[in-house]
Formats: structure tokens, C-alpha cells, sequence
């Protein structure tokens, strides 16, 4: 009789010791392959998820609008501070020649030309401001514009202005001598954008007398840091060495608080399923290799008189051994297989029904042959592990004790 014909006669035997063995290893492989495929799953649903909040949170912030300005060397930052535009001058070119650097810390650059002054023909004063287009990075991927230009003989104006001149889009007026057609008409914003009225840049500069001149360029801080502020300056002096650069701190301040309160709630929420799972997988896996351990000794009483009388009939030690380990090898991969089953489904399970979370098994980083493969062979190895004393126990038996005690 050879010894698979042994295995196999066994098992039939002994149903429900070989039954709860399998069981013992299924609930093992379970646990670790349904951990391992839930975090896999959570992990690339985290990861997008976190990509499209930051995206989200971006665009939202974005809203705050541009949180660098870059004003001329010479210009007095109490008067600044004080007026909100600047009273001294430099070339429109220099955001040219900003953008077409390769600066990192900043983007979106909006040149600007402000001043107050009289609309003479409404006989009230306003801030007048010449805007164009933003000029984007030349070394990096176009985006969306923060804000979007004032088409030339167009004029956008602030609500107060609208409001208290009953003005509608669509309409003409004059400004200076020269006639506009009504661009837009903002919302109330609740500062001195209500008392402002938007320009092509170009005629700005014309009706103020400053050809190719602007007093202000404002940019987007890219690096939502606390200290990147002197990196910004460093750069930008290097570039334009006659400005000097203020960031709006409140503003580069949410952003960065926002971007960062993202990214920590996602760390935390992926290292907590992490340390919950490495705390209860071995536990699971310890409990299922005591039971195969168990239920291997059990076997082994059982069969103490049948090992016997193989072992008197001249069956080696080695061939009760490779009786013992081919029905936990077998116990194992079967075991493993079907635990494989039931933690996939379980992971895909507790991800839809329990969490609401899209299962996208594709985007893991192990494959479904790879994780078969560990359940397999884990699921075998742990079998043959927790069988091992049990089985050494078995081969030595002294056959001439165990039958005169039968």
C-alpha cells in the first residue's frame, strides 16, 4: 500500500479530524489574506480619495485668490500698507521675465497697474485697476486662471459701484474720455473691490499716463509651507533684483493648514487599520496553529496502534513521516485555498456593504495570483508547523511498546 493510498484512507477515516484541521487553517489564511486585501483595497481608495480631496481642497483655496505680491524696490511698505496699491513703478516686462525663469515657488503671475482716482464723468472717486491675462510658467503644465482677464474696451465693475449707479452688463459708459461696455458686475465682497473698477491693462496705462509701466505683479505661493517665504525672496531677487516680495500670510497660511489637515487625517486613518490589523492577525493565526497543533496530537492517539502495526510490518520511520506531513500539506492547501476565498470576499464585503468604499482589487500592489500564492503556501507551511511535534511524536513510538499495550 503506498502512502498516498495511506493519506487518502486516513482522511476518509477520520473525516472531522481532517475537516476541523481545514477549518483551523481556513480561519488562519482568512484573516491574513482578507487584512492584507482590505488594506491593499483602502490604501489605493485612500490614496485617490486623498488625490481627489487635495485636488478639491486646492481648487477651494484657490479662492482666497494670490497670496504674493511683488511690489518695486523703492516702494514704501507703510504707504502700501496704507493704501493698498503701490505709488512707485516698474516695467511690465519683468513678469515676462519672471515666467520665463525656472522658479518653482511661485506660479500664476498677474501683472497690475492701480491707482485711486476721479471718475470724472460719475464725479466719485474709485480704484482703477489694468489687468490682463495671467502669464503662465513657461516650464510647467498650464492650468486654469486664478482669475479671468477683462477683454480690451470692457470694463468689470465692483458691486457699490453698480449698484449705486444702476448699471447692467451690457451697458456703455465713459471713463476718462474713453467708452467701455460693461464686462461684469461683482457680487458684494465686502472690501475695496466694491469701490474698483477692472481694465484691459493696456488702456490703463493709457489713460494714466504709464506705457509700459505696472505697480504691482501677484503670484501664487506653490510651496504651503510656514518658511517658504525666504525662498520665494531668494528666488525672486535673483530674477528681479530691483523688487522686494510680500506674502499675504493669512492666506498662504489657510492654504497650507488645509493641504496639511488632508494628508495627516488620511496617515492617520491608513496607520490605525495598519496597527488593528497587526495586532489581530497573529492572534488569529497563534489560536489557529494551537488548534492544528491539537488536533495533531488527537490524531496521533488515535493512531497509535495503526503506526504500530505499519512499523512491525517494516514501514520506516520516514514513511510515517511523510504520511503526517503529506496530510498537513494537504490540510494546508486546501485550507489556504479556501481561506483565500472567504478573505477576499470578506474584504470586498466590509468595503462596500459595511464602508461604502468602491472595491478596486486591480489598483492593489499584489496581484490575486500573488496573494493565492501566500495563502497556499503560508496556509501549508503553517499546517506543517503546527503538526510537526504531533507528527515526531508519531515516529517515535516504539511500535513493540504501543502493540503489547494494546
Amino acid at each position: 500500500m503506498t502512502i498516498w493510498k495511506l493519506v487518502t484512507s486516513e482522511i476518509l477515516h477520520r473525516k472531522m479530524n481532517f475537516a476541523l484541521g481545514v477549518l483551523a487553517v481556513m480561519v488562519a489564511s482568512t484573516s491574513f489574506i482578507g487584512s492584507i486585501t482590505l488594506l491593499q483595497i483602502h490604501e489605493a481608495d485612500l490614496v485617490q480619495g486623498m488625490n481627489k480631496l487635495k485636488d478639491d481642497t486646492r481648487k477651494a483655496m484657490l479662492k482666497l485668490g494670490f497670496n504674493v505680491v511683488i511690489l518695486p524696490k523703492d516702494q514704501n511698505l507703510a504707504d502700501w500698507y496704507a493704501d493698498d496699491y503701490a505709488s512707485k513703478y516698474m516695467p511690465e516686462d519683468y513678469v515676462h521675465k519672471l515666467a520665463n525663469s525656472r522658479i518653482v515657488t511661485v506660479r500664476h503671475f498677474l501683472p497690475s497697474l492701480q491707482q485711486k482716482i476721479e471718475w470724472p464723468e460719475r464725479k466719485r472717486k474709485i480704484i482703477l485697476v489694468g489687468a490682463r491675462g495671467e502669464v503662465p510658467n513657461l516650464h510647467k503644465n498650464p492650468v486654469k486662471p486664478l482669475v479671468q482677464p477683462v477683454p480690451p474696451g470692457t470694463i468689470s465693475l465692483g458691486h457699490e459701484l453698480h449698484r449705486s449707479m444702476d448699471l447692467k452688463v451690457g451697458e456703455k459708459v465713459k471713463l476718462m474720455g474713453k467708452e467701455f461696455t460693461i464686462h461684469a458686475c461683482h457680487k458684494e465682497r465686502g472690501n475695496k473691490d466694491d469701490i474698483t473698477a477692472w481694465i484691459y491693462l493696456a488702456e490703463a496705462q493709457e489713460l494714466l499716463d504709464k506705457q509700459g509701466l505696472i505697480n504691482a505683479i501677484l503670484a501664487l505661493e506653490c510651496l504651503c509651507t510656514g518658511d517658504a517665504l525666504p525662498l520665494i525672496r531668494k528666488e525672486i531677487a535673483a530674477i528681479l533684483p530691483d523688487t522686494q516680495v510680500i506674502e499675504r500670510g493669512s492666506r498662504a497660511l489657510a492654504r497650507a493648514e488645509a493641504r496639511t489637515k488632508v494628508e495627516k487625517e488620511a496617515r492617520i486613518t491608513l496607520e490605525n487599520e495598519k496597527h488593528l490589523a497587526s495586532i489581530l492577525t497573529p492572534v488569529v493565526v497563534t489560536g489557529c496553529a494551537v488548534w492544528v497543533a491539537l488536533l495533531g496530537f488527537t490524531n496521533v492517539r488515535a493512531r497509535r496502534e495503526e503506526i504500530g502495526v505499519l512499523r512491525t510490518l517494516g514501514v520506516s520511520a520516514k514513511s510515517i513521516l511523510v504520511m503526517f506531513v503529506s496530510r498537513h500539506i494537504l490540510v494546508g492547501v486546501l485550507g489556504g485555498a479556501l481561506g483565500f476565498c472567504a478573505g477576499v470576499l470578506a474584504a470586498v464585503y466590509f468595503s462596500t456593504v459595511l464602508e461604502g468604499t468602491r472595491v478596486q482589487i486591480t489598483s492593489m500592489d499584489i496581484s490575486v495570483a500573488g496573494l493565492l500564492a501566500l495563502s497556499v503556501g503560508g496556509a501549508a507551511a503553517l499546517a506543517v508547523i503546527a503538526g510537526w511535534i504531533p507528527t515526531m511524536t508519531a515516529i517515535r513510538q516504539d511500535p513493540a511498546e504501543v502493540l503489547r499495550e494494546e
